[in-house]
């Protein structure tokens, strides 16, 4: 009889548990629906949103041919109608000229005859009216040659093309780096650890106030000198190290830093090692670098710097992303699973890409 009613009482408890998870079964459901409602509101005005960039682009370029194809007919029709004053004077000058030369030839005719002639009287009467060469017709001044004709208009035409080139190149990539800096600033951190990459500090590069620790994925600058041997790659003035491994392709690195100011940075290898300011990262055309400090924040390439807004959080802990082939490098900053885009750069890249740290004094980079 006990065992019964331990069973009721279980079996209750047991159809409890059921109902509960039931309920929490149903709200998932229904929060799932939701969210699966949302989606699909969300991907069809996406939808529509495409379908009207492209009818809106659409019509804009049609514009824009129609913009091009009344120019094309005004500059012919202002060839055509030089050509037509050019060649109205010509017949002009032509007619003077063949009137001349008829006139010449008739002159002509008679001189011969009156060469012939055995009166004298006769001879000299005719002579003194025949001997006088008529007025010359002036010619019109026309500019013959097609070269000298048109070669000013044609050069302009040219120029004209060159620079609708030139703005649509520029406007194109403009477009085309806002959209990929939309694909960009919606990855995940998951989406770009699938491009996860093993970077080490390449000993040989490091400046000699420089230290590496943890099996070259640690420097710091705790402002000792190390006695590294003399290498024609290692940085002479710069507090600079460079990694091992070099991107051609797309990679993801994470690394963390501590201190007042780090670079954190990508580089080609013919970067200057002896020298000045054109060794450091971001101050040439081969190097660019964010930079990091207590207080602001820079993004530098090729000496320009670009400050970076007050919302671009930079955490202890930062990704960085490289496309290789589609010339973009993007730095993120990462807390736990969650990451914020802080910068992207679109460029072209030539030569193959290395992961490369500066530290100042105090300060450290660990790659993680």
């Amino acid at each position: 009889m006990l065992n019964q009613i331990v069973n009721k009482v279980d079996l209750f408890k047991f159809q409890l548990d059921l109902k509960i998870t039931q309920r929490m079964f149903r709200q998932r459901i229904q929060q799932r629906l939701k969210d699966l409602q949302q989606l699909e509101k969300a991907l069809a005005s996406y939808k529509r949103s495409a379908e009207t960039a492209v009818g809106d682009s659409e019509k804009m370029f049609n514009e824009l041919m129609h913009t091009i194809e009344r120019s094309r007919y005004e500059v012919t029709q202002r060839f055509r109608d030089q050509e037509e004053t050019a060649v109205s004077q010509a017949k002009e000058g032509l007619e003077q000229l063949e009137q001349e030369i008829n006139d010449l030839r008739r002159r002509d005719a008679e001189l011969e005859q009156l060469s012939c002639t055995r009166d004298h009287i006769q001879f000299l009467k005719n002579f003194q009216s025949l001997s006088a060469l008529p007025e010359s017709t002036k010619v019109p001044n026309i500019p013959f040659s097609s070269f000298f004709s048109f070669d000013g208009m044609k050069e302009t035409v040219r120029q004209l093309t060159d620079k609708l080139n030139d703005f649509c190149k520029e406007e194109i990539m403009n477009i085309s780096n806002r959209v990929t800096f939309n694909i960009i600033a919606s990855k995940t951190r998951n989406d770009l650890l699938q491009y996860h990459h093993q970077l080490t500090l390449d000993p040989n590069t490091a400046h000699n106030c420089v230290q590496l620790s943890e099996r070259n994925r640690v420097t710091a600058n705790t402002g000792t000198t190390e006695p590294y041997p003399d290498h024609p790659e290692r940085f002479g003035q710069n507090n600079q190290v460079l990694c091992r491994e070099s991107v051609s392709e797309r990679c993801f690195w994470e690394l963390e830093w501590s201190g007042d100011t780090v670079y954190i940075a990508v580089s080609y290898k013919s970067i200057s090692r002896k020298g000045g300011d054109e060794c450091w990262f971001g101050h040439n055309n081969k190097s660019w670098t964010l930079y990091c400090t207590s207080t602001q924040n820079y993004f530098i390439h090729n000496s320009k710097f670009t400050l970076l807004p007050e919302e671009s959080i930079i955490s202890p802990r930062i990704g960085v992303f490289v496309d290789h082939s589609a010339g973009t490098l993007s730095f993120y900053s990462v807390s736990r699973n969650t990451m914020s885009l802080i910068h992207t750069e679109q460029t072209t890249f030539t030569q193959p890409l290395y992961p490369g740290f500066a530290v100042e004094h105090g300060s450290s980079v660990k790659l993680c």
